[in-house]
């Protein structure tokens, strides 16, 4: 009995000392060594070395619409929450966004509504380089169907040098997307997914929409606007221009304007301050709500007065019954089935151009014949 007491004592003390005694063996009271890691893998390596080429071509642009005394004595809301367009307010009336370097001379390519408040109220747009130098910039041009600016840096010490530009006319959905910018003011910041959809529509300012659009789910957020949307190679494919979010921050649904149509819009805006954009003046009904109503073409929603298609007779939606007017369902002998179709064909004719319309009104089909215009010139 006194031996089972015993060892049943001696092992209950083993039990409650044990913490004690490896505490006492085995605690690391010294810097541990270091583990070697081994390389990194092909992909990582691949991201580290496409943000090391691309970021110091990244910019973070202010646009300063207030007076500069009055924002300097507001709080810098660094983490606050920003629009879900994109953009991010900080201080008295100050908008910031991201921008990129387009060519050797200096020009920076952003999003318009990145400086319009500025703009419109006679303010002052700044920018700050990968370097950490702030240079003052004033606007070139904009392109607001396009949600597009174009800047000019002031005297900088040395300039970053341009991105370089690819192409989004071969993407593929699932093809790696990545995105650098300033979410919430947090200066180049990567973040990375995949192109999740092609040949989005988004609505840009006065009522127009931008067809071709590149959906990712790369996190962007309130700051990324203006940023750039690259490849695995690190070319540019995209400018981050919205997110659709219900909160204003990321829920893994962002969109940019593809390279393509940056690649021909931002040199116009270099040379001429704007933008001619050929169209034939009209709003598109949703192509979702076509297709459910059985709808194989382009409902014409409204028409822009003194356009093409006003001067041409299309009818848009009757805004009191709702009755549908006008579907375009060909253009230049191609079928016409959702708004890129039309667009691509617009496009190729150029300005002050003839195209020839296929039009169904009222279960007949007849043939329109107009001339683009610059529908940037137009009003709804």
């Amino acid at each position: 009995m006194r031996i089972a007491l015993g060892v049943t004592l001696g092992l209950l003390i083993a039990f409650v000392a044990q913490p004690y005694i490896l505490a006492f063996l085995y605690s690391a009271d010294a810097p541990r060594s270091v583990t070697a890691r081994g390389d990194l893998s092909a992909a990582e390596k691949t991201t580290v070395d496409l943000f090391a080429r691309a970021s110091p071509s990244v910019v973070h642009v202010f646009a300063q619409a207030a007076a500069q005394g009055r924002a300097l004595m507001e709080p810098d809301d660094e983490f606050g929450q920003g629009p879900g367009g994109g953009e991010q307010q900080q201080g008295s009336g100050t908008q910031t966004g991201t921008g990129f370097v387009w060519d050797a001379a200096g020009h920076v390519v952003t999003n318009n509504h990145v400086v319009e408040a500025a703009m419109k109220g006679g303010g002052t747009i700044s920018v700050r380089l990968a370097s950490g130098e702030v240079v003052g910039a004033r606007v070139v041009g904009t392109a607001p169907s396009y949600d597009l600016a174009v800047l000019q840096l002031g005297r900088v010490a040395k300039m970053p040098p341009p991105l370089a530009v690819g192409t989004s006319a071969d993407l593929k959905v699932g093809q790696s997307a990545f995105a650098i910018g300033n979410p919430f003011g947090l200066d180049h910041t990567l973040t990375t997914g995949v192109i999740s959809a092609l040949q989005r529509r988004l609505p840009t300012q006065e009522g127009r929409e931008l067809s071709g659009v590149i959906q990712t789910d790369a996190a962007i957020n309130p700051g990324n606007s203006g940023g750039p949307l690259l490849d695995s190679a690190g070319r540019l494919i995209g400018v981050n221009t919205a997110i659709f979010s219900p909160s204003g921050a990321s829920a893994g649904i962002g969109f940019a304007v593809p390279v393509d149509v940056v690649n021909r819009v931002v040199p116009d805006l270099i040379k001429n301050g704007r933008v001619r954009n050929p169209g034939i003046g009209i709003i598109a009904g949703q192509e979702a709500t076509a297709a459910r109503l059985g709808i194989d073409g382009v409902v014409v929603l409204r028409v822009l007065q003194g356009s093409p298609a006003a001067q041409a007779g299309l009818r848009g939606v009757d805004p009191r019954t709702g009755d549908i007017g006008d579907i375009i369902v060909g253009a230049n002998g191609r079928p016409v089935h959702r708004l890129s179709d039309l667009t691509a064909v617009v496009e190729e004719a150029g300005l002050d151009r003839p195209v020839t319309l296929l039009v169904e009104r009222d279960g007949r089909v007849r043939t329109v014949r107009l001339n683009t215009a610059d529908v940037a010139q137009t009003r709804l």
